[in-house]
């Protein structure tokens, strides 16, 4: 029987303006997760947060008891959801993360946060690879600018080729519109988000 669960990966506070490692349009991506987080708890589905702090000497962002590192409050965990810390890029990594998935009987899983192309891609990757039914809410993922071989690559075109990427062999890439109107009259959908 399907059981999902909403896995909401790195609103932490250093993604956003004042922080260390501002992301691009996280505040739309936060309204939209903010959106999808309420409307996983009015369903009952179980929500976990992820948390990243870096275990190595002066980190870029997210050090460990600093504001920066904590849950953006927009998002904080209420009682009852998990949270689980993590060191690495990939939330499957080292932690708790699948264990819990896996006592709570969870088959489908919905990943929102930042950023596309770090944290989403890896959690993404080893879902599918756990043989969980993944969705990844696009229009509820941040990015930024990368630079490669001294071109830096827009944050919109980073974030549209994981998706793509995501999308192909990995989950079901959508957004919170049609990720909504589906939990609200799957009917439509044919019964599947």
């Amino acid at each position: 029987m399907k059981k999902q669960a909403l896995i909401v990966i790195d609103l932490q506070n250093d993604y956003y303006p004042s922080g260390k490692w501002p992301l691009h349009n996280i505040g739309t991506v936060t309204f939209n997760a903010v959106t999808l987080l309420w409307a996983a708890r009015e369903a009952g589905d179980p929500v976990i947060h992820v948390y990243h702090e870096f275990a190595t000497e002066n980190p870029p962002f997210f050090a460990p008891d600093t504001h920066g590192a904590q849950i953006h409050p927009s998002g904080a965990p209420q009682d009852g959801e998990w949270a689980v810390l993590k060191t690495e890029v990939n939330a499957f990594h080292k932690t708790e993360l699948k264990a819990l998935l896996d006592t709570d009987d969870i088959t489908d899983v919905t990943i929102i946060g930042a950023m596309s192309h770090m944290c989403i891609d890896s959690a993404a990757r080893s879902a599918s690879d756990y043989g969980f039914n993944v969705t990844v809410v696009a229009d509820a993922c941040a990015s930024r600018d990368l630079v490669f071989q001294d071109m830096t690559i827009p944050a919109q075109e980073v974030h549209n080729a994981y998706m793509s990427a995501l999308e192909f062999a990995f989950a079901k890439v959508t957004t919170t519109e049609r990720y909504l109107k589906a939990r609200m009259f799957p009917c439509l959908n044919g019964g599947s988000l």
